[in-house]
């Protein structure tokens, strides 16, 4: 995984804002994604987890059942 593909994943969640529960989920598969690419050892461990974390940044509701 590379921070390119963080970013690209990143900017389908924003795409997909007008379907949130797909928005959400798609960003709770990305950060369980990254989480196990720096879990197995990822070089670029804090460059993923800081791209992967602007999600947070986007609005779109996020509930939990």
């Amino acid at each position: 995984m590379t921070p390119a593909d963080v970013r690209l994943r990143v900017a389908a969640i924003e795409a997909a804002h007008d379907d949130y529960e797909m928005a959400h989920s798609d960003e709770d598969s990305l950060h369980h994604d990254v989480l196990r690419a720096i879990a197995a050892g990822a070089p670029n461990a804090a460059e993923l987890a800081a791209e992967a974390l602007r999600t947070l940044e986007l609005d779109f509701p996020r509930y939990c059942a």
